[in-house]
Parts: structure tokens; C-alpha cells; sequence
């Protein structure tokens, strides 16, 4: 709700609690933009059913916030069944209706497991049998990785954000210290704590040498001083680490770089980062089957967005080798709406796998709620990862809303088209793939159809 200003609100008559002492720790400095409060209070055993108010006074406009020890929902009950109803919580955005609907990392609630939250808010959110209570839940730290205790970290110069001025795209390039090849079972890329109050987005690229058994800069990397500079990790809101299938994984040779692609904005104060990547890595001398590969797919100067209006704008690429498709991740920004991914075959014949019938084109996947706050890679289950034949043809479909409908638009009335800042727009998609030799291909297709002929 606050994009313009830094708030300071000291403690008093437009910052305090009640009943009861009217400081309890609470914040009293508020940075623009969105941010996460959590702070704990402790009341008396006998407490009881009252209500703990927590009131903040600013500009004119008073909010409260209010919890009770009376019922297992308290004040938020109502939001979480409208939330759950909705299915924006938990955070999963993939269309129900089409595409894949196996996904090893789905966090969606079941029809009937809605239900169960709908009918317990409606029926008062009563607490139950206290002595059927499970273990609180434990929640993992910002700083712990997400793909466990790396076996490698390379982190970035540590820079000072300035309070106030045009955002920042800064990059360094940063030794790995590596004296021999390594294969990575997985790669997460990590602002510092306190960076992440002002990190849109941060890439990481490894600079080593080219893989001679691709060509296309998309997917082999940009020329970087006679090596090439590979797609690697990526952080943005919403995202943990990549851990690639079993039996596949990156190669991080001997001597390579980390490219940091970083994009700061500033929050009204001074503030320091320093982005980390680490790498965990298969043991020495275990050599997976098959490297994994980041590709995106984009035509961004495709895209064009009129004032009050939703468009739709559309990428391809062509596989020119046999792939197996291990994940698919939009990005786009604030006006992002929806992407979905369509697999248009070759006019020839194959030994199709994953279809219902002969036919020219397929929908992999479609997320057809997307979050700028929730971006996420969803990863197919080892069953239901798409095997393309040679000559498939991804297609990527984009939609923009730029009308007052969206929640999340800060200006309906501009235009919009490509651009780095969240008021700008992109519509990329990144695809975590294997190429598979003829032989590989064959082989899987036949494996998939004797387990699963009718489809995904």
C-alpha cells in the first residue's frame, strides 16, 4: 500500500497496542514498497479470549491489526478462506483445465481439502481437541538454502544501494577458484539478508568454455572473450533453488566464472548487498547421464501494451535435437497476467509418447494466474516431463493486463512495452531441458508408452 515514501511513525499516539502496555516491540520505521513485519508478543497465561489491537496512524488514515487467543483462526480466518476459495494461497498458479497437471513441487489444496477450510471458517473457526494438535510448524530461515548446505559458494563484491535515485543494474564477475570439472546436482542463487529488501531480480551466467555439441547462442551462451557466458540460477520473488532430475545436472568446469547480473531499486535509506550462488555437487568421480540446460524463450520486442487494455504477444523456438522437458518458469512483471507453453510437432512421423491421438500441436503447461510476487519454476514429474521430438516447435503465449482490474498495475493509463523496471515489461520463458541423443530418445518414448499409452 505504500510505494512513495519512507514512513516513521515513533511510538505514541499514532503507534500502539491495547490493552495493555502500549509499546510491545513493535516497528516503528516502514520502508516504501511491500515488506514482511513479524514480530512476536507475549501476553499473560490468562490472557484469555480479549483482543490484542495493534493500531497505526498515518497520513490521515488509520489501520489495525488484531489477534486473539480465542479461536484457531482469529482475525484472519476470514481471509484465509477467501484466499483458499480463490486458490491464490498456497501461492500455485498452473491452469487446472489444460496441459500437465503433474508437477514434483505442486503446492495446491485439493478440491476437497478447500472445502474442509471453507466449512471450518464458516462454522467459526472453532479450535477443536487441542490434544489433536500436530507439532508447530518449523519454518526454515531466509538464510538457509533451499537446496541444503552447498558444497561451493561464490558470492558477490559487496555494493552500498543508494537511498534515493533511478534503479540499479550492476554486474561483476567473480572466480569459482574450481582446479577441476564438477557436475552440479544443484544451484541456488541467494541475495544477503538485508539485500533482499531491494533486489528485483538477480541472474547468475557461468563463463567457461562452449559446449561443441550446441550452436544456438539461446542455449550455448553469449561469446565471452573466445568462452561463452551461460544462463545458471536465478533469483526473483517467489523462487528457491533448482535441483535438477536424477541422472541429470550442470557442468561447472575447471576455471570458470560467475557472471552476477544484478537489479537494485532504492528504498528512501542507504542499504548494502552481496549475492551468493552456491552449487551442490554430484561426488567426485559420478559423471550424470545427462547435462541440464536453461533455455528461454522471448520476442520482447513484440511486445505492446496500450493504455486500459489486455494483449497478447508470442515467442518460438525450435528444437533442433530430441529434448526432455524438465520444467517451465514465466517471468514477466507487474501487468503479467498469463503464459502458456504449446508444443507444435513436425510434420513428420514419430514415436509420439505424450499425446491422445495424432495431432499437429499440444499445451505443455499454462499458467494462467500469474504473480509477479510468486514466481516460481514448476518441475514435471519424471512421468509427465514432456519427450519432443527433433524439430518441435515451442511456442510461448503472453498476456498483459494493463487496466485498472489488476491489482498489482501502478499505472493503467501508460503505455507499456519492453524494459527492465517492474513498470516496464518482459515475457520470457525459462525452460529447464536435457537433449537427448536419437538412441536416448527412442528408448524413453518406449518406456513412457508401456507405462502411461493414453497420455501426459
Amino acid at each position: 500500500r505504500n510505494w512513495e515514501q519512507d514512513v516513521d511513525v515513533p511510538l505514541g499516539p499514532d503507534n500502539f497496542f491495547e490493552p495493555g502496555p502500549r509499546d510491545r516491540g513493535q516497528p516503528t520505521h516502514f520502508l516504501r514498497r511491500r515488506h514482511k513485519i513479524n514480530f512476536a508478543v507475549v501476553v499473560p497465561h490468562d490472557f484469555g479470549d480479549r483482543q490484542l489491537v495493534w493500531t497505526l496512524a498515518v497520513n490521515g488514515r488509520t489501520e489495525r491489526a488484531v489477534a486473539s487467543l480465542a479461536d484457531a483462526g482469529g482475525p484472519w480466518a476470514r481471509a484465509i478462506r477467501q484466499r483458499v476459495a480463490q486458490r491464490e494461497m498456497p501461492p500455485w498458479h498452473i491452469d487446472r483445465t489444460v496441459g500437465i497437471q503433474r508437477y514434483k513441487n505442486d503446492r495446491s489444496l485439493s478440491d476437497a481439502e478447500i472445502r474442509t477450510i471453507v466449512d471450518w471458517v464458516d462454522a467459526g473457526a472453532p479450535l477443536g481437541d487441542p490434544a489433536d494438535l500436530p507439532p508447530p510448524v518449523q519454518f526454515r530461515d531466509d538464510d538457509e538454502w533451499a537446496i541444503g548446505e552447498p558444497d561451493l559458494v561464490v558470492s558477490s563484491p559487496e555494493i552500498v544501494m543508494y537511498a534515493e535515485g533511478p534503479d540499479w543494474w550492476p554486474g561483476f564477475v567473480v572466480e569459482t577458484g574450481l582446479a577441476e570439472d564438477r557436475y552440479v546436482r544443484a544451484v541456488e542463487t541467494k541475495p544477503s539478508r538485508t539485500g533482499r529488501f531491494f533486489t528485483h531480480h538477480a541472474n547468475t551466467a557461468v563463463i567457461q568454455e562452449p559446449d561443441p555439441f550446441l550452436s544456438d547462442e539461446r542455449v550455448n551462451g553469449r561469446p565471452q572473450g573466445g568462452r561463452v557466458s551461460t544462463p545458471l540460477s536465478e533469483y526473483v520473488m517467489g523462487k528457491a533453488g533448482d535441483i535438477f532430475p536424477d541422472g541429470s545436472g550442470r557442468l561447472l568446469k575447471a576455471g570458470s566464472q560467475v557472471r552476477f547480473n544484478m537489479h537494485y531499486y532504492p528504498i528512501g535509506e542507504e542499504a548494502r548487498d552481496s549475492t551468493s550462488v552456491g552449487f551442490v555437487f554430484y561426488p567426485r568421480g559420478e559423471t550424470p547421464r545427462y547435462v541440464s540446460r536453461w533455455l528461454t524463450i522471448y520476442d520482447n520486442k513484440d511486445i505492446d501494451i496500450a493504455p486500459h487494455s489486455v494483449s497478447r504477444s508470442d515467442a518460438y523456438f525450435r528444437l533442433d535435437r530430441p529434448t526432455r522437458l524438465d520444467g517451465f518458469q514465466p517471468h514477466m512483471h507487474m501487468r503479467g497476467r498469463a503464459m502458456c507453453l504449446e508444443a507444435i510437432y513436425p510434420n513428420v512421423v514419430v514415436p509420439r509418447v505424450n499425446t491422445r491421438g495424432v495431432m499437429e500441436r499440444e499445451m505443455v503447461a499454462c499458467v494462467d494466474r500469474f504473480d509477479f510476487n510468486w514466481q516460481m519454476a514448476y518441475m514435471f514429474e519424471d512421468d509427465a516431463a514432456p519427450l519432443l521430438p527433433a524439430g518441435t516447435i515451442l511456442h510461448t503465449i503472453s498476456i498483459h493486463d494493463n487496466t485498472a482490474g489488476n491489482r498489482l498495475n501502478p499505472d493503467p493509463s501508460k503505455w507499456v512495452g519492453y524494459g527492465q523496471r517492474s513498470t516496464d515489461e518482459m515475457a520470457n520463458a525459462h525452460l529447464t531441458a536435457v537433449f537427448l541423443s536419437d538412441e536416448d530418445y527412442e528408448r524413453l518414448a518406449a518406456e513412457r508408452r508401456a507405462r502411461q499409452p493414453t497420455g501426459w
